[in-house]
């Protein structure tokens, strides 16, 4: 697959994430492992997903095959038209950096580097055009209400404050979709509230949000929750 043509599209032009059949399976010596079992998903440009389910049910591993981070073992996905199955290594790399911005629970932030910096991470691996990069940053950390801590670090922020840092570097690169990975987790309630209330805005500007969680309250917040148990999906609801 040419990364260069990666806007080429297929028919389904408003489906972003379209999954059909897609399976994931672990070899550990002569077992095998079922994670993923023949799994139908799809998300539309500009919807608003909550993913749910217990322990072990498959949630993580199907984070990992949206964002291009793990390949399905059967099956076919296809990102924005595209069947990222056929990439290799190096153009999904490229897939990731440009166009999924991800947000995690444990914030993977760096100590040692201030907002600006951690936000800038991104397009080390995308692009070299400073004077672009620094306004996209800059952007991005006005979006999220940061503008008088860029220059601070880590662990002078809140959890809140670092979870938004952590949503502005997704942003930062104007991605296709947002995943978001039990984002509230390490929050107290009303500073988690104060996050999904930027994912509630970013949706209603047209980002195309897939969050991870397994609070109900959390799911709630989202236009559509998906329910996985023992690697199917169970429910699926608006």
């Amino acid at each position: 697959m040419d990364s260069n043509n990666f806007g080429h599209r297929d028919k389904k032009l408003d489906c972003l994430i379209d999954a059909v059949g897609m399976s994931r399976e672990y070899r550990i010596g002569t077992r095998v492992i079922p994670v993923l079992n023949g799994i139908d998903f799809a998300v539309m440009k500009g919807e608003f997903v909550a993913v749910m389910g217990p322990s072990g049910s498959g949630k993580s591993t199907l984070l990992h095959i949206l964002g291009c981070l793990d390949r399905p073992s059967a099956g076919m996905y296809r990102f924005d038209g595209m069947d990222v199955l056929s990439a290799s290594d190096r153009e999904l790399s490229r897939i990731r950096a440009n166009y999924i911005g991800f947000v995690f629970q444990t914030f993977n932030l760096i100590p040692a580097l201030s907002v600006y910096e951690n936000i800038e991470l991104p397009f080390l691996y995308s692009f070299s055009d400073t004077t672009r990069a620094d306004k996209r940053i800059l952007e991005a950390v006005n979006q999220v209400g940061l503008e008088k801590r860029i220059n601070h670090r880590p662990a002078e922020l809140s959890g809140g404050e670092m979870q938004r840092v952590a949503i502005a570097r997704a942003l930062s690169i104007s991605p296709k979709l947002i995943l978001a990975d039990e984002p509230t987790g390490n929050l107290d309630t009303e500073t988690g509230k104060g996050i999904l209330a930027l994912f509630e805005n970013l949706h209603h500007q047209g980002a195309t949000i897939v969050m991870i969680t397994h609070d109900s309250s959390v799911a709630d917040r989202a236009q559509r929750c998906i329910h996985l148990k023992d690697g199917v999906v169970e429910k699926n609801h608006r």
